[in-house]
Parts: C-alpha cells; structure tokens; sequence
C-alpha cells in the first residue's frame, strides 16, 4: 500500500494511509460509528454534518451504493475513513462503488488507517478536530490550519429542507407537520407506513404557520449539531406547547427538552451505531436501539420542567426519552425508524398515533 494521505488531531497524533472518494482536504470533528453494515444510510443521515466518521468495522464498501437506500438527498459527512475499502462490490442491487458517491459529493475518504487505534483513541480521549490532508503536510502546517479553521453553528439550516413537501399515504388517518432539521427518509415512509400524510416543513418555520397548516400532530426531526444553535426550533415549540401532539426524535428530542428549559450537554464521546441497549423505566424492556448523536439532556435539570423520563441507556445511564401526559409530548434520543432490533422500537410511532386520537397515557 502506498500512503498518499494522513489524518492530523488537534492533539499531535497522526494516522496514515491512502485516499479515496474526493481528493480535497477536510477539517471537521472525528466520530466513530459501531455499525457493521449500513455505511450508505450513515453517509446519508444529515446528522453527520461537519463530522469526519470512523467505521470500527473493518470491511466497507463490500456491496456497493443502491439507488433506493438512501436516508436523504444530501451526503452529510466531512470525511470517511476506514480500514479496507472494496471497490469492486457484489450486489445486483448496486449502481455505483462508495468511492465514487464520495467523488461526486466532494467527500474525502482515506482507508489503511488503523481504526482499531483510533476507536480506542477517540473513546479513551474524546471527539476531536482533525484534518484529512495529503501525506506531504506538515505536523505543525495541519496543526495551525486545525487551528484556524472555525467551528460553524449552522449545520441544520444547510441541511433542512428550504421550502415545505408532501409526502401523502392512501386512506390516511392523520395530518402530520414534520419540522426538519435534517430528516432522515425512512422516518417519513414510517409515518406514512402508520397512515399518516406528512407536510414536511423548513426548521425555521414559525408557530403560527404550522397551525395554519391544522396537523394532528407534530414531529421534530433529527439532525446535526449543538441543539443550542437552533434557537428557531426552541422557541416554536414552546410556543406550541400543549397545543399539539408532539414526537421528537434524538435532535428533536433534544430540542424538545430544551423548550421546557432542560439543558443539554456534550457527550464525551457520543453514541453512533445500531446496537445501544436502552431500557424503558416504566415496563422494564429492553431495546436494542440505533443511536447518532454528540448531546445529551441532563437528567437533573428536567426537574421542574414538566418532563419526566421515560428511558435511560443501559451503557451509561443518559437520558434517552422524556414525556408529558398533560402535553402530549414526547420524545426519544435514538432511532426507532433504523430498526436495530429490528422491530423492538417501533411501538413509537403507534404511540404517536394514539395521542394524535385522543389518548393521553400513550
């Protein structure tokens, strides 16, 4: 193998190999993800905006790009980086190799790093910034670029959609508004799946638009980022407080919480991949559950709030649902729609379904 690209930490460290996907240099934050297959619905999911993902497995790329995979329109990732690339995948299914949807998105990949390393690296010292760069620049030059490259706040409105859509289902029961704040696909064909028409609106969207609108509901979507960038969503949802039905999921319920004046915080690390256990505190089970994001709601500042907490990671014991009978409201940290289990979590979108029909305990 010959090393044409490294990989610089704004600790000092590097990591060598060689390119693939776009040849451009890329500064963003370095996160790992668990899972062992779905690298197309990973380089789709808008969440990883700005972020540069290490696949602990180690084989990616092995079956291709489809064309009807896809979670969004939109290649969210800074940079891929893995241990063995395949470019010659086997897949009847298949239209295109990894690399070559990288190339077109202007996605830098590099493969032959040691990932084990830098799994390790990152659980044990944190997320990080690093520069995917060419093997000639130097430790000092990729450190001052690290340096003075800012840290941007505006991931979810590069990613929401810019005007409303439709996303219309025969013989529906249900008007769903769904604000976007990065919005994976398969969450609008669940919504759809449970006989619901979706209007799918821009993140930025006032409360009063989304009334006029008359939903049954509303749903707040994933997304990127600090949930504290996206003062927009917070301020609509508090002003929709007990006006609607709501379900959130991971940014939105963050985003969610924070409209009841919780507070978030950074995980050290995060939690990206499909095989999370969270338990419900008030039946006892137990989901295997996919999860993508940096933030967390502490548990102690919902008190108050009106929110109570209806799961926790088994792992670490965050915060992973919160709920308010009285409003109508609530909301989950990980994926119900990515069907780790497969189908453990899925039993939210019925529940979503029972409020929008009167039901307050669901």
């Amino acid at each position: 193998m010959t090393y044409d690209r490294k990989l610089i930490l704004e600790d000092g460290s590097e990591y060598l190999g060689s390119g693939f996907g776009a040849k451009n240099d890329a500064v963003c934050e370095i996160v790992f993800n668990t899972s062992m297959v779905g690298y197309q619905e990973i380089v789709s999911d808008p969440s990883y905006t700005d972020q540069a993902v290490v696949m602990s497995y180690p084989l990616i790329g092995n079956y291709g790009i489809t064309d009807e995979d896809y979670e969004s329109r939109y290649i969210a990732p800074s940079a891929f980086i893995v241990r063995d690339i395949n470019d010659n995948p086997s897949n009847f299914r298949a239209t295109r190799t990894l690399s070559e949807l990288l190339e077109e998105n202007g996605v830098p990949g590099i493969y032959g790093v040691d990932t084990r390393k830098l799994v390790r690296s990152i659980r044990d010292l944190g997320s990080r910034r690093v520069l995917l760069t060419g093997i000639d620049t130097s430790l000092e030059a990729g450190l001052k670029i690290i340096k003075d490259t800012p840290i941007r706040h505006d991931a979810v409105s590069r990613c929401s959609c810019t005007k409303r859509w439709y996303s219309r289902t025969s013989k529906p029961r249900y008007h769903v508004v769904a604000i976007d704040c990065g919005m994976k696909s398969n969450i609008v064909r669940m919504l759809n799946k449970h006989k619901c028409n979706v209007i799918i609106v821009p993140y930025n969207t006032r409360s009063e638009e989304i009334l006029a609108l008359s939903p049954d509901g509303l749903f707040i979507s994933n997304g990127p980022g600090d949930p504290t960038d996206v003062p927009e969503v917070i301020n609509t949802l508090k002003e929709l407080r007990g006006k609607l039905p709501m379900f959130g999921i991971c940014l939105g319920h963050q985003l969610l919480s924070l409209s009841y004046g919780a507070q978030t915080y950074k995980l050290k690390f995060g939690h990206r991949g499909g095989n999370h256990p969270v338990k419900d505190i008030r039946t006892g089970k137990i989901e295997i559950t996919s999860q993508n994001h940096s933030y967390a709601v502490d548990e102690r500042s919902l008190e108050g709030t009106g929110l109570k907490v209806s799961h926790i990671n088994v792992l670490d014991n965050t915060v992973e649902g919160v709920y308010s009978e009285e409003d109508k409201v609530f909301s989950v940290q990980y994926h119900p729609e990515s069907a780790p289990g497969p189908q453990d979590s899925t039993y939210l979108f019925d529940n979503f379904i029972r409020l929008m029909g009167g039901e307050r305990d669901a």
